[in-house]
């Protein structure tokens, strides 16, 4: 199976980068199943209905969400009339949503998507993450009930995602990381099978700070004192996230190849 998952949509550039790239690229690249985070695709803040329309539009599967999942509080109701959207499986007990489902890619194929929060350096200590997606692995097991699983780990530290990444080995098809914004070089295939990256990166404009027009969080850094909000940066995005090839029989990775199409960080992407 042919897998894309795509990084954090950051704001207008981001939404853009999906709407102008992913038709040509599902198309170009025989797609079979693609997912997208969208929690930063609102105005940098969370996702509203009206935009998560846009992006399914656009040829994503599944958009996942993350901390900022419930900023536009539209998204509240919303998420219950639209399943292709998951919010962190490790989210409050009492949230709307599913953080884990399965998904009929191309030829009847089931894929599986699962987010998770992780705790090192956030805002609010979440439940466990490593044992709630333990339970959804072992419901759903790779190459049994599904022929793929997809896990989006939101969190700050690349050891946490680390240890994600090692903790679903042969377990899940591809483990990536999201929330920095930063794309990592280090996508591998794990002794197990599983295909990982630290970090996809975002759907934005890299000529910013995470995403934002550099001049309020440059304000804050030197000053330690707000003046204004920060806003999305508005210049041409780079598409960022990986490409992932599977065995259907088992499940796992045989390829994984990072994406980075358009903008300032273009590059080569699968041939």
């Amino acid at each position: 199976m042919k897998l894309l998952f795509l990084g954090d949509v950051m704001g207008r550039a981001g939404r853009a980068a999906i709407v102008e790239n992913l038709p040509r690229l599902r198309a170009d690249w025989g797609l079979d199943f693609v997912v997208v985070n969208g929690e930063n695709a609102s105005n940098g803040m969370g996702l509203s209905g009206e935009h998560a329309k846009l992006l399914l539009e656009a040829g994503a599967d599944c958009v996942t969400l993350g901390d900022h999942a419930f900023d536009q509080k539209d998204m509240l109701q919303f998420i219950e009339s639209e399943p292709r959207i998951i919010r962190p499986v490790n989210f409050a007990k009492t949230a709307p949503g599913k953080g884990a489902r399965v998904f009929e890619a191309t030829r009847g194929r089931k894929v599986l998507v699962a987010q998770v929060l992780g705790q090192v350096f956030m805002k609010r200590a979440y439940d466990d993450p490593f044992g709630q997606i333990e339970a959804v692995l072992k419901a759903h097991p790779l190459g049994g009930a599904v022929q793929a699983v997809i896990v989006d780990v939101h969190c700050e530290a690349t050891s946490e995602k680390m240890a994600m990444g090692h903790w679903c080995d042969g377990k899940a098809s591809l483990v990536v990381g999201t929330h920095t914004h930063v794309p990592t070089a280090d996508a591998q295939i794990l002794p197990r099978g599983s295909a990982y990256l630290s970090d996809a990166g975002m759907c934005g404009d890299y000529l910013s700070v995470i995403g934002m027009e550099p001049a309020e969080p440059m304000r804050r850094f030197v000053t330690g004192m707000a003046k204004a909000r920060f806003t999305p940066a508005k210049g041409e995005a780079t598409l960022s996230g990986v490409y992932v090839e599977t065995d259907d029989r088992t499940g796992k990775a045989v390829r994984i190849e990072m994406v980075r199409q358009g903008g300032r960080l273009e590059a080569a992407g699968p041939a």
